[in-house]
């Protein structure tokens, strides 16, 4: 039998879309409802169904800055061939999306054991929330929100696509979490630091969920409730993305940190009682 059922994967593929893009911890709320439906959170098939399903939040994201990927990809494709093309900004992003990759990579496959063991503790996760929640706060607070996305630079990139680490090493922190207060340290406004974090996470989740795939697949977890968990990921982080564009760019980000500070001390509450295992 499979470890988690269709009813569960619907459940799962909708925390995943909502909360992927959010800075809020989408592993940190996955792990969360799995605790509260009986999932044993730290089982490799379960961890590997987290994974996969971010392929159909990252898919979303290819749909929704589908133009854009469009536009980057074929300056890249042109500065291969064409030297003039090279100082194109954005065939120069391109290569700063591959270089900013490479550092949670290395550390994923690294500190795979350790991610899914120890640091797969519902404790750390509640711990992970509040601390990425004073981060975001001060981050906020900062920055100067002067610069756009078009004065992002290679330093910028490598900067905010290392902070990913800290969300494969501490879920709870969340990834969006983590690269937005690093981008909005670096001074980029709201919108530039939401619209880096998105593509940024291209490359680093897909690659976490193709590796992962096999884990989903061969330990337990059947193709029908990987596909519907999946489906549903992509057609809610469809809509969370396009939310959150319009309300980063009217709003600061105070709604999110104390939304997180809640859960994480509701979480340590349930621990402490025994009502979710860690």
């Amino acid at each position: 039998m499979s470890v988690i059922s269709v009813g569960q994967a619907i459940v799962l593929g909708a925390v995943e879309g909502v909360t992927e893009f959010l800075p809020v911890s989408s592993t940190g709320h996955l792990k969360i409802v799995e605790g509260l439906m009986g999932i044993p959170v730290d089982d490799d098939s379960v961890v590997g169904f987290s994974a996969v399903i971010q392929v159909g939040a990252i898919a979303a994201v290819l749909v929704y800055f589908f133009k854009d990927i469009v536009r980057i990809v074929s300056a890249w494709l042109r500065g291969l061939r064409d030297k003039e093309e090279r100082y194109h900004h954005d065939y120069q992003f391109a290569w700063w999306v591959i270089c900013a990759t490479i550092p949670i990579v290395v550390v994923g496959l690294a500190a795979k054991p350790l991610i899914e063991g120890p640091l797969a503790s519902l404790w750390v996760v509640a711990g992970s929330l509040i601390v990425g929640s004073g981060v975001m706060w001060a981050a906020d607070r900062m920055g100067r929100h002067k610069r756009g996305e078009d004065d992002t630079s290679f330093k910028d990139a490598m900067l905010v696509g290392s902070s990913q680490i800290l969300a494969l090493l501490f879920p709870g922190f969340s990834r969006s979490g983590a690269t937005m207060s690093t981008a909005l340290m670096l001074d980029l406004d709201r919108v530039a630091a939401t619209r880096l974090s998105f593509f940024l996470g291209i490359p680093a989740l897909t690659g976490a969920g193709i590796y992962e795939l096999k884990d989903a697949l061969g330990t337990g977890t059947a193709a029908l409730p990987l596909a519907v968990g999946t489906l549903v990921s992509f057609v809610v982080a469809y809509a969370s993305i396009a939310w959150l564009l319009r309300y980063v760019a009217k709003h600061s980000f105070n709604a999110f940190v104390i939304y997180r500070i809640v859960v994480g001390l509701l979480l340590f509450g349930l621990l402490g009682a025994g009502v979710v295992n860690s």
